[in-house]
């Protein structure tokens, strides 16, 4: 997954917006004003939120997942875009992460972005 499809992805996402609050070479993507993932430019990795159970079983089961760069380990894995894991990963990845911030929303900012 090259960055276009990267950024592609995550912006197709509901409510997701996109900066550079970081410095000009890291992009951060958002929902509800809050990050879900975070990624270089020049990206070889990129940062997503997880369940802290199931970051440990991701970085048991791959060696392209590791504790969160510059981020809480708990919480955050990096994850390594060289081609090893397929785009379907990287996609569920990205999926939890999103799906971790948008249960932390408030609940009618929830329904908002759901439509429900």
């Amino acid at each position: 997954m090259n960055i276009e499809e990267l950024r592609d992805y995550c912006l197709a996402k509901p409510a997701v917006t996109e900066g550079l609050p970081f410095g000009e070479d890291t992009l951060v993507f958002k929902v509800g004003e809050k990050i879900f993932l975070i990624t270089s430019l020049g990206q070889s990795s990129f940062n997503v939120k997880c369940d802290p159970e199931y970051a440990v079983e991701l970085r048991e089961q791959f060696d392209e997942v590791t504790p969160g760069y510059h981020m809480n380990k708990k919480h955050w894995n990096t994850v390594r875009t060289d081609g090893s894991l397929t785009n379907r990963q990287l996609r569920d990845m990205i999926d939890h992460s999103y799906e971790l911030i948008l249960k932390s929303l408030p609940k009618k900012l929830q329904a908002e972005i759901t439509g429900e």
